[in-house]
């Protein structure tokens, strides 16, 4: 999953990057809301972390400008304590949740990961695809209750495809949400990682629709454009 970090402090910008890094996730990052707005208005992000104090551009303008452009990515907003009016200006501009200031970072991780399963229409922290099952508090696979050994670009690629489970995913959809914006999306590392999945996963669990993309098959054997 691809995030942006649209934060202006540099030592919390750098801590909300690590943790969200070292929790499997690709992240980009903006020190100001002109930035900030421009990476979320042109790329495909799957969550969006963003403070409303910024300079340059506010983030409530930010999100209502994300908004108008019809930019529905989910976005959790950092506020400070004190001020509940911002709070309620933010959700009103359409935020998803907030976290109020200081925080701990382990709140931070669980309300992205929250965010990240609803916006794919899961409920739970873990979420299963036939035999596979996905632990997102975890970063766990296991195939019929046993655990799976991924690397990390293996168990982000995967991650997707569960999150995403009976849909084709194109390549270049994947190389969006996966990496970074400064990745070389020539590179043919999603056809490896796919080929070293498959590996460890049972025949055709992951399926190439030719001229399309992957699909991680959903229990019926389903795959849906």
């Amino acid at each position: 999953m691809r995030l942006l970090v649209v934060e202006d402090e540099p030592d919390l910008n750098r801590q909300l990057v690590d943790a969200l890094s070292d929790a499997g996730y690709a992240v980009d990052t903006a020190l100001d809301g002109e930035e900030g707005h421009f990476l979320g208005d042109t790329e495909p992000y799957d969550t969006v972390v963003l403070d409303l104090g910024l300079p340059l551009m506010d983030g409530i303008s930010v999100l209502e400008q994300w908004r108008r452009n019809q930019r529905n990515m989910p976005v959790l907003i950092l506020t400070a304590r004190d001020r509940w009016s911002d709070k309620v200006a933010g959700m009103d501009a359409g935020a998803d949740d907030y976290v109020a200031k200081p925080f701990h970072m382990e709140e931070i991780l669980a309300r992205v990961r929250a965010l990240l399963r609803r916006g794919a229409g899961h409920a739970s922290s873990e979420i299963e695809v036939g035999p596979l099952r996905l632990d997102t508090r975890a970063s766990r696979v296991t195939l019929d209750g046993a655990a799976i050994k991924l690397t990390s670009h293996e168990f982000r690629l995967l991650s997707y495809l569960v999150h995403h489970g009976g849909r084709v995913v194109s390549r270049t959809e994947l190389i969006e949400h996966l990496y970074d914006q400064d990745f070389d999306r020539d590179s043919n590392t999603v056809e490896v990682f796919i080929g070293r999945l498959r590996k460890k996963l049972p025949d055709q669990m992951i399926k190439t629709v030719r001229g399309l993309g992957y699909c991680l098959e959903d229990p019926n054997g389903k795959c849906t454009e």
